[in-house]
C-alpha cells in the first residue's frame, strides 16, 4: 500500500500545520452503523472539540482519560447517529454547539451556524475550516485542516466521503448534488489529504469496488489487509489512496465503465450516479 496508507497506534494522531500541531483521537462506536466520533485537541491548551459525539459516555470518558477539555461540539449533519450524544456532552462540559447553518432548525440548541468559509478555533493552535458539502443531506458540513507545505492536511468528512466509498443520498439528500460537491470540493483536494469519515464501511465498500473493477490490484491488496485487521488500530486513508481504490474516484476507468453497461459514451456524472444507485442495494 506504500506511502498512501497511514496507520496509527491507539488511534492517536499528532499532525502539524503551519508549524502548529493538531491531535486527533478517532473513536469507534460499538454499534451496528459502525460510527466514528472524533476528538480534536490543541496540544498547548488541551482544549478540544468533539465531532459527532453519538456515544456521549465514551466520548466524555475518552476526553477525561486524555486530560482534554471539550470546548465545542461539531455536528457534520442532522442525522440522529451524529447528534445523539449532543445534550449529554454539552450538559457535562458547557461546550458550544456548531452545525451547518441550515441545520439549526433540525438540530436542537445549535449555538453557531456554519457557512462555507467559517472556521472553528480549537485552543491556540488548531483552526478547522467549514465546508458546505451537500449531497448526503443539504445540511452537511465537512471540517478541513489546511496543513502546510511539509505536513498533510485533513478532512473530517462525516457522511460525504468514506474509505473506498461515498455517502448515500436517500435520507434527505440528492445524488446529483453529491456529485457536484465531489467535483467542486473533494476531487480538488491534494493527494496527501487524510480523510476521517463518519463510519467504518471500508470492507463492504472495497467489495463493491472490486465487483465493479475486479482487476483493481490496489483494492484487492487493501481488502486483504482489512480482512485481517486486528481491530485495535484504525486505517487512515488519504486522497491518493481513494483515487486507487474508490470506484467513485475512478469514473474514467474503461473497465469500470464497461462493467456498468451504460449506453453510448457516458459522462463522469452518469458513471457516478449509476455507481451510487448500485451501491444503494449492495
Amino acid at each position: 500500500m506504500g506511502s498512501a496508507a497511514v496507520y496509527h497506534q491507539s488511534n492517536l494522531i499528532v499532525m502539524y500545520g503551519n508549524n502548529k500541531r493538531m491531535i486527533v483521537k478517532q473513536i469507534p462506536v460499538n454499534n451496528s452503523l459502525r460510527n466514528y466520533m472524533y476528538l480534536i485537541a490543541c496540544p498547548e491548551t488541551l482544549e478540544a472539540v468533539a465531532i459527532d459525539p453519538l456515544d456521549h459516555a465514551l466520548c466524555l470518558a475518552t476526553s477525561e482519560a486524555l486530560g482534554w477539555t471539550i470546548r465545542g461540539v461539531i455536528n457534520t449533519h442532522e442525522h440522529f447517529d451524529h447528534i445523539g450524544g449532543n445534550e449529554e456532552v454539552i450538559g457535562a462540559t458547557g461546550a458550544t454547539l456548531y452545525a451547518h447553518h441550515m441545520a439549526v432548525s433540525q438540530i436542537p440548541n445549535v449555538d453557531v451556524g456554519l457557512k462555507a468559509g467559517d472556521s472553528v478555533q480549537v485552543g491556540s493552535t488548531v483552526r478547522l475550516l467549514a465546508l458546505d458539502t451537500p449531497g448526503h443531506t443539504f445540511c452537511h458540513t465537512c471540517l478541513y485542516f489546511e496543513g502546510s507545505d511539509s505536513d498533510a492536511p485533513a478532512l473530517f468528512c462525516g457522511d460525504t466521503l468514506f474509505n473506498a466509498g461515498v455517502g448515500n443520498c436517500h435520507n434527505g439528500g440528492d445524488p446529483k448534488t453529491m456529485y457536484q460537491t465531489f467535483v467542486e470540493q473533494i476531487y480538488t483536494l491534494s493527494d496527501v489529504t487524510k480523510i476521517y469519515p463518519g463510519h467504518d464501511y471500508i470492507v463492504n465498500n472495497l467489495q463493491f469496488s472490486l465487483d465493479r473493477e475486479p482487476e483493481n490490484l490496489a483494492a484487492k491488496s487493501l481488502l486483504a489487509a482489512m480482512e485481517q485487521w486486528n481491530g485495535d488500530d484504525h486505517f487512515i486513508s488519504n486522497i491518493a489512496m481513494e483515487k486507487a481504490v474508490n470506484s467513485f474516484f475512478r469514473l474514467d476507468s474503461p473497465s469500470l465503465i464497461e462493467k456498468l453497461k451504460l449506453p453510448g459514451q457516458p459522462k463522469a456524472e452518469d458513471v457516478f450516479l449509476r455507481l451510487r444507485e448500485l451501491r444503494n442495494n449492495w
